[in-house]
């Protein structure tokens, strides 16, 4: 038997419950099942099982920083998000949310509870979107507890991804909530390569099968169904040594260490 060292919930999209060392993070929270044009097509609504420490924020885009699925969350909650967000936060939950940012330039570090978590880099768009003049740098975040976890966002690939591991974890995009991607995405594909690239023991992909527009349910379906499957056939050819779990969402996973 092995010594459980992360225990995670994959809840959709990019939102994933991680445990380390005692310490309850949530990622890119995405809690309800309309966005705009988007819809839940797949898993229930998301029920956290209590409080987290404290929520990362990958980047500013709408379906990974959600102001209606952060007011679900206790007051008290932490907030780490990519500097220059926490003026967003301001405008749209208050000046007590604001206060609660911890706002995060690639290289720095917070300590949340028992565990350090690092932003790294992640090739994204930095706005909010084309009818917004918020603007923040896109990351990824480590975390460093039991297991070292790479969480990252939403993002192409990029060199620095070989100085990141080995990781015992990498939680990668590996699709979209449309039929196409545009720059600053992985598809199966890329996201094989990223894996490779941080020498990640274990992998489970996200961002897709979740979401998807409003009466385009025919339109491309392998793109909401396959992406999860085509990347662990990818990643079995370009990186053996890596481990893919592919999870329904709501549904959870644990990695253990011998």
């Amino acid at each position: 038997m092995g010594v459980d060292v992360v225990q995670l919930t994959w809840y959709g999209h990019s939102t994933v419950w991680i445990e380390d060392s005692g310490t309850r993070l949530l990622t890119d929270p995405l809690l309800r099942d309309r966005l705009a044009h988007l819809r839940r097509r797949r898993g229930a609504t998301p029920q956290l099982p209590c409080a987290p420490d404290a929520v990362l924020v990958s980047h500013l885009h709408a379906d990974h920083l959600d102001f209606a699925s952060l007011r679900r969350l206790p007051e008290h909650t932490a907030l780490v998000v990519p500097a220059g967000a926490a003026r967003l936060v301001r405008q749209a939950l208050g000046a007590a949310a604001a206060r609660r940012c911890t706002e995060l330039a690639v290289g720095d570090r917070t300590t949340i509870g028992r565990v350090t978590v690092a932003a790294v880099p992640a090739a994204h768009h930095a706005g909010r979107g084309p009818w917004s003049r918020h603007r923040a740098p896109a990351l990824g975040y480590l975390v460093h507890g039991q297991a070292l976890t790479w969480f990252a966002g939403d993002t192409g690939l990029f060199d620095e991804m070989a100085r990141m591991g080995p990781l015992d974890l990498a939680l990668i995009p590996v699709g979209g909530w449309g039929p196409t991607l545009g720059a600053g995405h992985l598809d199966p594909a890329g996201a094989a390569e990223a894996v490779r690239r941080a020498a990640a023991a274990w992998a489970v992909p996200i961002h897709f099968g979740t979401f998807w527009p409003v009466g385009c349910d025919r339109i491309r379906p392998d793109r909401f169904f396959r992406p999860g499957a085509d990347f662990a056939r990818q990643v079995e050819a370009v990186s053996p040594g890596t481990r893919v779990r592919v999870l329904r969402p709501g549904e959870s996973f644990t990695v253990r260490r011998p």
